[in-house]
């Protein structure tokens, strides 16, 4: 008879029944997957990502395919805070995982006022994407100077009433000193990667695929920096750190952990196979039979 794995994990002083989350941008609010399988599985689910007013993305090719990934500009078209609070909640509480709210913002009252109307909401986390353009300097994304992220994420601080994950990109000048900045700013934990910039020209109409020229890459062709950036992170942080990257087996999981990640976040595998969350936790836990391992946290940072 097999042991039974132990799969919980805690981040931030949230109990996860084990470390797989939907990432944000690639599960909506979970209610489409729900009718493929039990999504209440997961550990946890990201929510689309959250502007504080509705926002209708971009215009133009949104999606483009790509060796071993893909590439997308769908620029953050969601409901807004306020329709989320009102609706979006109830449907993710149903599931009975981990609800994470993802939030970005175009200012620092965007972010301010989403991070205050999400703290009295019933939400148990609240991730920070702080990738976003900064509309009023120039249009520089908030996560790419460490100290710009750092007094986002101190003000965020201080009204954010809910557990604090700050999601990092990897576009960052430096993604340690960006680390150790949010950490020193309030964060109770971070994520990365976010994607990384990348483009895709049309040949035969002589110009960039996308209508923004530059685009978000992720999937599998990730996986190899993402890990490197995530082990890079734990080596110097004390805040728990969520791994996200081309992360489609159970193997890239355990690879994640051992570099030192809490948890992880699956996201472009959702678009390849969307059984992929049942998918995963079902090896997760035969591969750690096999490999003998009785709890997951055992072996985290173990490299």
């Amino acid at each position: 008879m097999d042991k039974v794995v132990n799969l919980s994990v805690n981040v931030a002083g949230v109990p996860f029944k084990n470390p797989l989350i939907a990432a944000s941008g690639t599960f909506g609010f979970g209610n489409e997957y729900d009718e493929l399988y039990d999504v209440g599985c997961l550990g946890g689910i990201c929510s689309k990502g959250l502007t504080l007013h509705p926002k209708d993305g971009n215009e133009g090719i949104r999606v483009w395919e790509t060796a071993s990934g893909m590439m997308n500009s769908v620029g953050l078209q969601n409901p807004g805070v306020e329709a989320f609070v009102q609706s979006g909640i109830a449907q993710m509480r149903r599931f009975g995982n981990v609800l994470i709210a993802n939030m970005g913002g175009h200012s620092m009252e965007d972010y301010l006022t989403g991070a205050a109307m999400l703290s009295d909401a019933d939400i148990d986390m609240l991730e920070l994407n702080i990738s976003c353009p900064n509309v009023k300097s120039g249009g520089m994304a908030f996560g790419i100077k460490a100290n710009v992220a750092e007094e986002v994420v101190r003000e965020v601080r201080k009204v954010c009433t809910k557990p604090l994950i700050v999601k990092l990109s990897p576009n960052a000048e430096n993604i340690v000193d960006m680390a150790l900045a949010c950490e020193r700013a309030g964060a109770d934990a971070l994520s990365l990667v976010n994607t990384f910039q990348a483009m895709a020209i049309d040949i035969r109409k002589r110009k960039p695929v996308f209508n923004n020229v530059y685009a978000g890459l992720s999937g599998a062709a990730i996986k190899p920096i993402a890990l490197r950036m995530v082990h890079s992170v734990c080596k110097q942080v004390h805040v728990p750190v969520i791994g996200i990257g081309g992360i489609y087996t159970a193997e890239d999981v355990l690879e994640f952990v051992m570099a030192g990640a809490a948890a992880v976040q699956l996201g472009t595998v959702n678009f390849n196979d969307p059984l992929a969350g049942r998918h995963v936790l079902d090896e997760l836990s035969s591969l750690c039979q096999r490999e003998g391992i009785a709890d997951i946290n055992e072996i985290r940072g173990v490299c």
